[in-house]
């Protein structure tokens, strides 16, 4: 999944599309979701806002967090032309994750303690071309473009992932 946390259309995914089917077969074992945090809106709109919210998903995941913060972040994104990911403001959205505000949290968002990570993040997603957010490959192949926006419907997501599985297991089979 390539995907900026200020993007608009990544909270329409990840709160009313196929995100949710993504999730459930995760955590069925059936598949295994790669992240590339990109933060190019900061640099298209201006601001620091999805910088600093790949940089605190960065903590989240040192805290064994991740997923759970990464569903806060969209659920309370603000509007994409606003630069709303401040240290504050994701800090008070740590509180709604058990467990995740703390010392090292807060440090780790305060001081952009993983500025690497999003700039290597940034520069991955500039290297496969930069295909817009939210872009969903499966096995390391984009979807053609004629059924890329099914990833905004559930159903259709379920369908083009029991496809993925299907011929992933038929590989397997005959040794492909």
């Amino acid at each position: 999944m390539y995907e900026d946390p200020r993007c608009p259309y990544c909270k329409e995914f990840e709160l009313t599309g196929g995100a949710p089917e993504v999730d459930a077969r995760a955590k069925q074992g059936k598949l295994k979701i790669q992240y590339t945090l990109a933060s190019l809106l900061d640099d298209r709109l201006g601001g620091h806002g999805s910088r600093k919210a790949v940089n605190a998903l960065r903590a989240a995941l040192e805290e064994g967090k991740f997923e759970e913060y990464h569903a806060v972040l969209y659920a309370n994104q603000s509007a994409e032309e606003v630069d709303g990911y401040t240290d504050a403001y994701l800090l008070q959205l740590a509180s709604k994750v058990p467990g995740l505000r703390g010392k090292r949290f807060e440090s780790a968002v305060k001081g952009m303690r993983y500025t690497d990570f999003v700039t290597a993040s940034q520069a991955a997603y500039e290297r496969c071309g930069g295909p817009g957010t939210p872009t969903m490959l499966i096995n390391g192949e984009p979807l053609p473009e004629k059924v890329a926006g099914a990833i905004y419907e559930e159903p259709m997501t379920k369908t083009l992932l029991d496809i993925a599985e299907g011929l992933a297991g038929h590989y397997t089979q005959n040794g492909g």
